[in-house]
Parts: structure tokens; sequence; C-alpha cells
């Protein structure tokens, strides 16, 4: 996974609200390790029309792991036109086992198989077949098929493992990558974006962090800190006459002790992060939120003992926590469209989709009062 930087949305000098871990990033979330394929092609694959834009985004929550195992967590679907797949049993047993995958719509099934195999090889003691034990990665999906050959079905089990064995904690690519690559947010190019939040609860130094796969939103609904952004940047759009017809899937990561019942409570604030960027959630989108705790890490359920012990936080302290997730959530769609960039208006696309202007968007928080200078 390629770690070059690109502009992200407080290098503009917006005034984004709270304060970030070092790298900004779900990777802030102490184990939580980031990988990447990209497949970013500008011309047909042999017997296809159109080019392959799309790949992989690969969460591990505790990626330094030698063993699996649980993952408390939480589930929402404010819109539910999209697919999270092992959503039903994270909301009746309230966690989940190894890795999370984005992708395209339809590279789901290709990603579950390779997941599948990948934990398969990654940890041969634990599923040797002697034990009855079962699989059931989550992967999750939006649409790309405006800038993505998407039926010609381009990511392939390789790509999958290949992000998978990319995950390392530091920062974060964002913008045209991974699952993100071929993605569009309020008719810009959209994509990958990730932020976190530090705060402090009973004494105790904790992180909220969040990553995206933006592809929602009409431009007309754009809101960037309050400032109606999308009524002053209208050129240049691709949905104006067809309505919205993308997704976002929100995953919301902390190290705070958490169990499944309040982890589903923050998954839900998820959808006011989104909504601060001004989305409906249109009839045809796809918002789903999955939100995990690092902390009280335990064995697989069949090694687990009759009784055992977990720590939570007490419900009264959780506005800060419900508040970094919303400004995590927030910052990560905006960082997803500034770190993007053109893409398509070749012979072989349907369109040109064209990354937000820096200068334009500075501008207008600058009448609004957004910046932070």
């Amino acid at each position: 996974m390629t770690t070059t930087r690109a502009i992200r949305a407080r290098d503009l000098g917006l005034d984004i609200p709270g304060t970030p871990g070092p790298n900004n990033a779900i990777t802030d979330v102490p184990g939580i390790h980031v990988g990447m394929t990209t497949i970013l092609e500008n011309e047909p694959r042999p017997g296809r029309t159109r080019p392959a834009r799309t790949g992989v985004t690969a969460i591990l929550p505790r990626g330094d792991e030698s063993v699996p195992s649980p993952v408390w967590a939480g589930i929402h679907r404010f819109n539910g036109n999209g697919e999270m797949t092992g959503s039903h049993w994270i909301a009746d047993g309230g966690y989940f086992v190894g890795p999370v995958l984005l992708t395209n719509t339809h590279a789901v099934g290709t990603a579950h198989q390779a997941a599948i195999r990948w934990m398969l090889s990654r940890y041969p003691e634990t599923y040797d077949g002697k034990t009855p034990l079962w699989l059931m990665p989550v992967v999750a999906e939006t649409y790309d098929g405006l800038l993505n050959d998407i039926n010609g079905l381009p990511v392939s089990e390789a790509d999958v493992i290949a992000a998978l064995d990319a995950a390392r904690p530091g920062p974060v690519p964002e913008g045209n990558v991974g699952g993100g690559t071929g993605m569009i947010t309020y008719e810009f190019k959209g994509g990958t974006g990730t932020a976190s939040r530090r705060i402090g609860i009973g004494g105790k130094p904790h992180t909220v962090a969040a990553l995206v796969q933006a592809n929602h939103g009409l431009r007309d609904w754009l809101t960037v800190l309050g400032a109606p952004a999308g009524r002053h940047l209208t050129e240049n759009r691709v949905l104006k006459d067809t309505g919205e017809r993308g997704s976002i899937i929100v995953i919301i990561a902390t190290d705070i002790p958490m169990m499944p019942h309040q982890l589903t409570r923050l998954a839900r604030r998820g959808a006011i992060g989104i909504g601060r960027g001004g989305t409906a959630g249109g009839n045809s989108s796809g918002d789903i939120f999955l939100a995990f705790s690092t902390g009280n890490a335990r064995p697989l359920p069949h090694l687990t003992p009759a009784r055992y012990t977990v720590e939570l936080v007490n419900d009264d302290l959780f506005d800060p926590i419900y508040q970094a997730a919303i400004e995590a959530t927030e910052e990560a769609v905006l960082n997803a469209m500034v770190a993007a960039t053109d893409m398509g208006g070749t012979p072989h696309d349907v369109a040109l989709v064209k990354a937000i202007d820096h200068d334009a968007l500075i501008d207008i928080a600058r009448r609004y009062g957004r910046l932070s200078t």
C-alpha cells in the first residue's frame, strides 16, 4: 500500500472541529491496519469496451494478531440499497471475526471467497478442519459503474488477497484508491477518506475514527461545514437528471471498551456525520454503518470460558464519543473529495467526473466564515 499523501481538507484551511490523532486516520486506533489494491486503467481490457477503475480496501481490526479473535461490533442501516455481508450475525451475536473489506457492488462474492481463503492461510492452526469452525467475512460495497467496467468483473481474488497482505498501520491513502477508486461524491470525484479524533474518557486517552467509501449525494445537497457549497459549485454535474444512484459505507472504530448495544448506537451517529455533508439518503442509496471496538479482546467463542468479564464505559459519558464519531465521519467524506482527482473523459468513457476545485472551495469557506484563519 502506497503512503503517498494527497492534499486533505485541513490543508485547505477549513475550520474543522476536533483534535485528530497523529495520522488523522482509522489507523490511529491502536492495532488497526489498512491495505489497498487499486485498479486504475484507461484502456479497456481484451474483449471489453470500458476501462477498469476499481479496487479493494482491507481493514484489519487486530492487524498484529497471530490468532483470530472476535471484535465487538454494531451496525446501522440508514438506507438499505446496499450490501454488508455478516451483518445479520453482527446484529444478533454482536461481533465479527477477521477483516472488513470494501469494494464495488459486483465484487462482493469474489472478496468474500478471497477473505475466507486468506484467513485459512493466515491462521492454519485455527482453521485446520479438525474443529467445526465457520468463517463469515464482512464485505461491503458501493457502485462504481459510471467510471468502472463493473460488469467486466475486474476484481480478482488475487487483488483482494493483495490488499489484505498490504495492510499496515500508519497513514492511509485517500481519494481514487482502494475500493473507492471509481466512486463519486456529490457529483464530484469521491472515494476513500478517513479521519480520527482523540478524546479522554474517565481520565484515559482514547481514539474514535472513521473510514468511508464515499459514493453518494447530489450536488445541490452539498454542505461543507455548514456552508451551502453545492449552490455555488454548479458546473460539471453528472447526475442532475437521474437522481441519486450512489451509496456510502462508513466504518467507525475505537479502542474505547464498548459492548454491542453501545456500538450499535455509535454506528447510528455515522448517519449524522454524513448528514452534515447534506445527503438526504436517497431512495437508491445504500448507506450502511459498522462500528467496532478493539477493546475487550477475547478468544474465539469455543475457547472462551463459560463466564468471563468485560469492561464497558458508562453510558452517561457517551456524548463526546458520539461527537467524535460524527466529526470524524464528516471529515472523512471531505478528505475523500479533496484528495480525489479527475477521472474519465476518455473515448471509452460515458462521463468525465471532475474533482472538487480546491480554490473554489476555499473561496466559499471564506465567504461563509468557515476558514480556520
